[in-house]
């Protein structure tokens, strides 16, 4: 039954896809960010619904004018395309040639959606309703994993959906902190009591599942996401004790097990785990400092590479690490750039969020700007110890930065008001706070 309605509700997108192509974007995101497919049994389980929404959306391309181009003038949106160029210049001198064509196609088709994403929703209603498909899409793994954490007493790991890239529990932990903000935005925004409480439920059943990850790396990521949501509330004196009672009461929950986990994160040189990702990161950077230009290229960190460029050359292990795998996958250059995207991302969003504050119309944008900073500020703490450099997220919420802004540009233009700082900071983003 789920099989048969899963295929009818994508089937019977596909002309609204046509006529409108960014419904195609809202639909894409929630097959790849819920998976609904992996809930069923059937025929639906393996079939290439992502494929099939984005071959469509592309015809609809044709057939319409919906798409418009890329905004000019940001610079992150420079670096960006300079990081997607790097990654296919990388690719013809890769190290495992074989493994680097399945890695490449799926990260050029993540940058290819993302940069979709920015060319077809560029209005605030487009906007809200993408951010309420991510935000429930995924936070739908932290829903089911909360209500399972209380069942269970805290006692199993929570896991996300197979074939993701936050099928593990580290993956989803992560994933969950960086949608937090995103529900918080949408909770701060309604004005249903109802969907509040929704929403607010949402959250704390989403945060048993993070501390349910038993992931250290979360812990610290959690831990990040929690100081700037309270830097960035406007009510610091009521938010400070919630979030302090919130937290003592999760982890009261939790069995002993779990402190015995978090333990290891001082004790990290008797961790065999933890011992096997500082392995990797050698390996990454003996790689990267044999080729200094372009890395070893997609899918390096193989069990034969690290015969050759690993000081334990026995002790395989991912990248764990969004910063090493890039630095091994892709040089030296490669990681100026992905940080510089980064950094840029960041520094868009508190330009854009200074721009806002006092303008009463975009103070939706103010709020959201401030959510997705956290947003980021989890995939950059998280990914220090989990290999997730091509998470279509993270990209994601880069995209949301962007639009954000381009439509705080266009009401300033729209309202007569000349803002010498907008136009700066869509030359040089501004790093102030305000």
């Amino acid at each position: 039954m789920r099989d048969i309605l899963l295929l009818l509700i994508v089937f019977s997108s596909i002309p609204f896809i046509l006529k409108r192509p960014y419904i195609g974007i809202l639909m894409f995101a929630w097959i790849s960010y819920m998976n609904p497919h992996r809930l069923t049994w059937g025929i639906a389980y393996d079939f290439p619904f992502a494929a099939l929404i984005l071959a469509v959306t592309a015809i609809g391309l044709l057939i319409t004018k919906d798409m418009k181009k890329l905004p000019s003038g940001y610079f992150v949106i420079y670096v960006w395309i300079a990081w997607a160029v790097w990654m296919n210049f990388t690719t013809p001198f890769a190290l495992e040639p074989e493994v680097a064509a399945s890695e490449w196609e799926r990260a050029v088709k993540i940058q290819l959606v993302s940069f979709l994403t920015i060319m077809l929703l560029q209005s605030k209603e487009r906007l809200m309703i993408f951010i309420w498909v991510v935000a429930l899409s995924v936070g739908f793994y932290g829903i089911k994993g909360g209500v399972f954490t209380i069942l269970t007493q805290g006692n199993y790991l929570v896991w996300g959906p197979e074939g993701t890239f936050f099928s593990g529990n580290n993956g989803l932990a992560i994933a969950l902190l960086m949608v937090l903000p995103l529900i918080r935005f949408l909770q701060v925004e309604s004005d249903n009591k109802w969907i509040k409480l929704f929403l607010i439920g949402s959250m704390i059943l989403c945060a048993l599942s993070v501390i349910a990850s038993y992931s250290r790396g979360a812990f610290l990521a959690a831990a990040a996401v929690a100081f700037y949501l309270l830097l960035k509330s406007r009510h610091k004196i009521v938010i400070a004790p919630v979030l302090i009672l919130s937290a003592v009461s999760m982890l009261w929950f939790m069995p002993e097990k779990y402190f015995d986990r978090l333990e290891t994160i001082e004790t990290f040189e008797e961790d065999r785990s933890a011992m096997g990702r500082i392995n990797a990161w050698y390996f990454a950077f003996n790689v990267a400092e044999d080729n200094p230009i372009t890395g070893g290229g997609f899918g390096v960190f193989r069990p034969g590479t690290f015969l050759r460029y690993a000081p334990d050359p026995l002790d395989y292990h991912d990248a764990h690490s969004i910063y090493f795998e890039v630095l091994g996958e892709h040089g030296f250059i490669g990681l100026a750039l992905f940080l510089l995207l980064g950094i840029s991302t960041l520094l868009l969003a508190r330009s854009t969020a200074k721009i806002t504050k006092k303008i009463e119309d975009l103070h939706w944008a103010y709020n959201l700007v401030n959510m997705l900073h956290v947003g980021v500020i989890a995939y950059a703490v998280g990914g220090l110890f989990l290999g997730l450099a091509y998470f279509d997220l993270y990209y994601h919420l880069i995209a949301l930065v962007i639009l954000t802004r381009l439509l705080v540009d266009q009401h300033l233009a729209e309202s007569g008001i000349n803002d010498t700082r907008a136009t700066a900071s869509r030359e040089a983003p501004r790093s102030t706070y305000d």
